[in-house]
């Protein structure tokens, strides 16, 4: 049974070893779709505010053609995935790179964490954090493998008895 918890066990450290790194990276990433996103908000909102419109008005008045109608409900899908990515973001900038191991759900910009996954190279965890990383996965697997291992045991108790 040792040798069962073990092999786990590692497989989960290694994989979770990486972890800091990669959300140091998706977090940069995130910064930058937030600056670009940023970027097209004012310049939409200076757009509108020359036309002397608030966003909502102005978003209101992109209409009446498909292109229009398209254009504007794109906007409203920039608006409404910036604020999404600058919470997330905040999120994660207060985090340590080992506390966004309990924060997968922020990592939640679908683009971003393809972009992130497509460019990542795994390498040696020698930080602190990916140390750490590699503990935690490890006591994970084990205990996870422990818990398993417990279960199918009692229930093929159960059957035999």
């Amino acid at each position: 049974m040792g040798l069962l918890r073990l092999i786990p066990a590692l497989g989960l450290a290694a994989a979770l070893s990486h972890f800091p790194a990669f959300s140091d990276q998706y977090v940069q990433r995130l910064g930058g779709q937030a600056d670009a996103l940023r970027q097209v908000a004012a310049e939409f909102d200076a757009s509108a505010k020359r036309a002397g419109l608030t966003r909502p008005e102005a978003l209101e008045q992109i209409a009446g053609t498909a292109f229009l109608d398209s254009h504007g409900q794109d906007m409203g899908r920039v608006f409404v995935r910036l604020a999404r990515v600058e919470s997330d973001l905040g999120l994660l900038r207060a985090a340590s790179a080992l506390e966004r191991i309990a924060l997968p759900h922020r990592m939640r910009d679908a683009e971003t964490l393809k972009a992130t996954w497509g460019d990542f190279r795994p390498a040696l965890p020698l930080t602190p954090e990916g140390l750490w990383a590699t503990g935690i996965g490890f006591l994970l697997g084990w205990v996870l493998v422990g818990l398993l291992g417990g279960l199918f045991r009692r229930d093929a108790q159960r059957r035999w008895a």
